[in-house]
């Protein structure tokens, strides 16, 4: 059997420090060890250990970020813990981790309630975190009524006033992903839009202005 030191000492051959440059080019820079691995070689990776929670554990330890993105592939959401959500989304330092936990935390069984809780909070990855979760639920599940996403609207708009560029990125892309899911929330996400591009509020006009582009685009 593969140990996560394995996996760590081969993720660590791999370093690539033209990556890492790159990388942080595009805002991904977090404040612990980076190795600069491109993500089909994680995905790569990640499918000899699928569904495999106590090695997504150990990985996720070692606070290396491409260790942490692997470990939010191998890991199951069916194990996944409340508890456990919520110590992982307060080490994520950057978009990339955040967005990477996002899409393992949207197919949880409390998907819905972290997306809720997470939008009030303060900080601008956990902030994220809740609106990459709506986005990512719209995309990959697919068994949800529409309750569940117009319930996330008036969230949206509550919250696209916040001028941090990670979260009103968030927030956009939220928006979208809803409005794509089916010609009910395309109207109502179309609504919402007209009425978030009134608010006094340069996030919000632009959330707004970028998201009914694209939505109207699909009538």
């Amino acid at each position: 059997m593969t140990t996560a030191e394995e996996i760590i000492a081969h993720l660590r051959s791999l370093r690539n420090q033209r990556n890492i440059d790159g990388m942080r080019r595009f805002g991904i820079a977090p404040t612990g060890e980076q190795l600069g691995i491109a993500a089909p070689v994680l995905r790569a990776i990640a499918r000899e250990h699928r569904r495999d929670h106590e090695l997504a554990l150990a990985l996720w330890s070692s606070g290396i970020h491409e260790a942490r993105g692997l470990a939010t592939l191998v890991e199951d959401p069916r194990q996944v813990t409340r508890g456990q959500a919520e110590r992982w989304v307060r080490d994520c330092d950057n978009w990339a981790a955040t967005d990477a936990l996002a899409f393992l935390l949207d197919r949880t069984p409390f998907a819905e309630e972290k997306a809720h809780a997470w939008s009030t909070r303060k900080a601008e990855f956990v902030k994220r975190a809740a609106f990459s979760i709506m986005a990512g639920m719209a995309v990959h599940r697919k068994e949800l009524p529409d309750s569940v996403f117009l319930g996330f609207l008036p969230v949206i708009a509550r919250e696209s006033t916040d001028e941090r560029n990670f979260v009103r990125k968030a927030v956009n892309w939220a928006l979208r992903q809803i409005g794509k899911r089916n010609a009910r929330l395309l109207g109502a996400a179309i609504a919402q839009g007209v009425k978030i591009q009134r608010l006094d509020s340069r996030a919000a006009r632009w959330i707004a202005a970028d998201a009914l582009r694209e939505l109207r685009s699909r009538r």
